[in-house]
């Protein structure tokens, strides 16, 4: 049966470690996979990490990335998603899409004979999520029992992290500002993927106490920009800076997925301050990538 990643919980906690224990393998231990094939990346949300970790991810697996752009394709608009899926699954060994409607690339999975790996969508960010887990395991060890704390927007980003964070036994504290937050369905969803504890607190300096890991995202994402300054005054105090980053555990990590807004939902001193990994967390991008993939096209 052909898998696909649209979701961190697409896996079980099992193969979750797998995945993870696949990003960190030597190139040559993962063999060629994909040799002698070809990978459709279609991009409807343009991206810096994205394009350059799954390209050369897909290189270093055998296979050959040919990107495009989501106007080339043209979901819904020059062609069905399903066709699509339909056709590319005869030229490729896999389809990632980079898509703004969920909807779209669980069509493409539907339809799909190949796997499909989900690049972002406005629901989920699974590669990052592997990212962020493969970066704390690096900086932290075995992560069960630890703390790790998300401070901002309840999105697509802070999503996949929380339900990769519970699948691995963590405590997911969250810190979230009204109307920006996870609702009970989602909290209760979460712990019950295998979090140690999963709580949302009042404010970003509870959500940060203590913790093992401390991450952040954009106040603005990409197609949000006519809200940017109501969601500027909606975030005020939300900030991780110095101060902030003080009540964490003495050796945590500060996290970003990038790219950041040095004054807005992180201060220059954190972001470019001794605790910061977020280089590290970004360049896991393609091992998480190369890892992933692995696992959808066989390797164990």
């Amino acid at each position: 049966m052909t898998r696909s990643l649209l979701d961190i919980t697409d896996f079980t906690p099992d193969e979750v470690e797998l995945i993870l224990d696949l990003a960190q393998r030597p190139i040559d231990a993962l063999g060629r996979p994909l040799e002698g094939q070809g990978a459709a990346l279609v991009f409807e949300k343009p991206s810096n990490r994205t394009r350059h970790s799954m390209e050369m991810a897909v290189v270093q697996l055998g296979g050959h990335p040919v990107y495009t752009r989501g106007e080339e394709v043209g979901f819904d608009t020059r062609e069905p998603v399903e066709d699509i899926a339909a056709i590319m699954s005869g030229y490729h060994g896999l389809i990632a899409a980079r898509v703004f409607e969920h909807s779209v690339v669980e069509r493409l999975a539907a339809t799909a004979t190949i796997p499909v790996v989900n690049m972002l969508s406005d629901w989920s960010h699974p590669l990052q999520g592997f990212a962020d887990a493969l970066t704390m395991q690096q900086c932290l060890g075995d992560l069960a029992g630890k703390t790790v704390a998300y401070v901002g927007d309840w999105n697509n980003v802070s999503r996949s992290l929380a339900e990769i964070s519970a699948m691995l036994g963590m405590h997911v504290r969250i810190g979230c500002p009204p109307g920006f937050d996870a609702d009970d369905a989602e909290l209760e969803r979460i712990e019950g993927l295998g979090a140690a504890s999963v709580e949302q607190v009042a404010g970003p300096h509870d959500a940060v106490a203590g913790a093992h890991a401390v991450h952040t995202d954009t106040w603005v994402s990409m197609g949000q920009e006519a809200d940017k300054e109501a969601r500027r005054q909606a975030f005020g105090g939300f900030t991780v800076d110095a101060e902030m980053m003080a009540l964490a555990d003495p050796g945590a990590v500060f996290m970003h997925c990038l790219p950041a807004y040095r004054g807005f939902e992180v201060s220059a001193d954190v972001i470019d301050g001794p605790q910061s990994v977020v280089f590290q967390q970004g360049h896991n991008r393609l091992h998480s990538a190369r890892g992933a993939m692995a696992f959808l096209v066989g390797v164990r």
